[in-house]
């Protein structure tokens, strides 16, 4: 990673703690981290007042198997109790459609249960720590992804310093090849609430169908193109 995108990522961090964002790192520093927020001041499209939401549940490989992300789940939820908050939620997906997203495995077997489900395969999970307290919720946009545009369309934030570098690479591309291509830079809470997608660190549309969050090089997204 840059000093660039570091700086990045840093920036868009420190804007968030005045909103009550947490960054919680493991000992073993970068490689292991857990970062989540109320899930009013969230950056995506939930109904989840008086929730706490995981934007990030990170293990790097050569770690996970050790214990790493329980830990840090449990600093979560020790946190969430502390702030008498109804629970925690956090988004995940099932296979090749996970990327950077938690595994719905991991989640249920501790105790997490599907709150909400969305078209592209994106699911919202909670973990009740209050009774009779109203489950977290997608708002519509989140639930049926679509946009109206032809072509590409992205939609990103620098939630993830790796935007920084690649969104500008595939911008090129995109132009290089001639092959439509707009993005939406999101700059504030209110715009990342309404995204028409259930993420919103990088949301990427073709012909009005959600593709993928996961974060394409200039190589992969000509070949998702169809660009030899």
């Amino acid at each position: 990673m840059s000093d660039k995108q570091a700086l990045a990522k840093k920036e868009w961090l420190k804007q968030r703690f005045d909103e009550g964002l947490v960054f919680y790192r493991s000992e073993e520093r970068g490689k292991c981290f857990i970062e989540y927020i109320p899930a009013e001041n969230a950056w995506v499209p939930i109904e989840a007042g008086g929730w706490l939401y995981i934007n990030c549940l990170w293990v790097s490989g050569s770690l996970k198997g050790h214990g790493y992300s329980s830990e840090l789940l449990s600093e979560c939820i020790r946190d969430a109790k502390e702030q008498g908050k109804k629970g925690i939620c956090i988004l995940c997906a099932e296979g090749r459609k996970r990327e950077f997203l938690a595994d719905p495995k991991f989640l249920k077997y501790k105790g997490f249960k599907v709150a909400d489900i969305s078209d592209c395969g994106i699911n919202l999970m909670y973990l009740p720590l209050a009774e009779n307290a109203d489950q977290p919720r997608f708002k519509d946009c989140a639930r049926h992804p679509k946009v109206s545009e032809t072509g590409f369309v992205l939609y990103y934030t620098d939630q993830c310093p790796f935007t920084y570098y690649w969104v500008p690479k595939v911008l090129e591309a995109a132009k290089e090849h001639s092959i439509p291509f707009q993005a939406f830079h999101i700059i504030n809470k209110e715009a990342a609430q309404n995204v028409p997608a259930p993420v919103t660190t990088y949301a990427l549309f073709r012909d009005g169908k959600f593709l993928t969050q996961g974060i394409q090089s200039d190589k992969k997204f000509l070949a998702l193109a169809g660009i030899k």
